[in-house]
């Protein structure tokens, strides 16, 4: 039976998942496979590479730096995080991914992404923290209205989430019997309609498909929701929640709030570990 974990996006809430995945790592629980949207792909990547706190140093050191996440970097890339300097010049050079490790470990590592042109879900195994690897990471993350495309295996890529925001299913779907999914939203929440909906149509119409997907977001955001709460009934997925909103913006750049919430996912790992151990046996 293979044992996966699931991860959510959401900006810098997912510093509660790096500090619930770290808690893990403290403890050797291994997996077989993980799956990340987003942030949960930016926050789990250190779970592969053996680097506890490297998502949190990273987003603290950069704080203020205009290349690494900033509007000045939005007006002359296209992008709110530069695309050389913070998808590769940081994870190689200033704070590098032990790729040596990250290749190694045999969990397998899953990034989601969003064909733009199809406004379908593209499901990619990274095996390496090459160049090519780290453009599939940036393409997970790259949220649209601050974002350009990005193009992979012939395909007009953005962020994951649009399409699929918590991929439980795929992973069911190649053999993942037993799941932890980590959410960055508390129980019971449900995604409202965007306010930005004339925005997505009328700055999409090169990508018409990519409109409607974000205008439905929510409905499938929801769908997901209620399906994950019908595996976890059934015994074959835990789900870990914060316990209540997390108090941090999707570019949050407050180092202490930052740490806030890597704590408080280190706290509920705490209180949970006795029962994931459980679910794991």
């Amino acid at each position: 039976m293979k044992h996966g974990l699931v991860l959510e996006g959401g900006g810098m809430r997912g510093l509660f998942t790096e500090g619930f995945l770290n808690v893990l790592m403290e403890h050797g629980l291994v997996f077989d496979g993980m799956i990340g949207v987003s942030a949960g792909a930016l926050f789990g990547c250190g779970y592969k590479s053996h680097q506890p706190q490297r998502g949190l140093k990273c987003n603290i050191r950069f704080i203020g730096d205009k290349e690494y996440m900033s509007f000045r970097s939005l007006l002359k890339t296209g992008n709110l995080s530069s695309p050389e300097y913070a998808y590769h010049t940081v994870p190689t050079e200033l704070e590098p991914i032990d790729t040596e490790t990250f290749e190694k470990d045999f969990m397998e590592f899953y990034v989601v992404c969003t064909d733009i042109e199809k406004g379908i879900p593209v499901y990619k195994k990274i095996t390496k923290c090459d160049y090519e690897g780290l453009e599939w990471i940036r393409a997970t993350a790259s949220m649209p209205l601050v974002s350009t495309p990005i193009e992979l295996d012939g395909k007009k890529l953005l962020d994951g989430g649009m399409t699929d925001s918590v991929p439980l299913r795929y992973f069911q779907s190649i053999g993942y019997e037993k799941n932890i999914v980590i959410l960055t939203q508390p129980h019971g929440y449900r995604k409202k309609a965007s306010l930005l909906n004339n925005i997505f149509r009328l700055t999409n119409r090169k990508y018409p498909k990519i409109a409607e997907v974000m205008i439905n977001r929510h409905n499938m955001y929801n769908s997901e929701m209620e399906y994950i709460e019908s595996e976890a009934k059934k015994g074959n997925t835990f789900v870990v929640y914060p316990d209540e909103t997390l108090n941090i913006g999707r570019i949050e750049q407050n180092a202490e709030k930052m740490r806030h919430v890597y704590e408080l996912g280190r706290q509920k790992a705490e209180q949970l570990l006795p029962q994931i151990i459980k679910f794991l046996e």
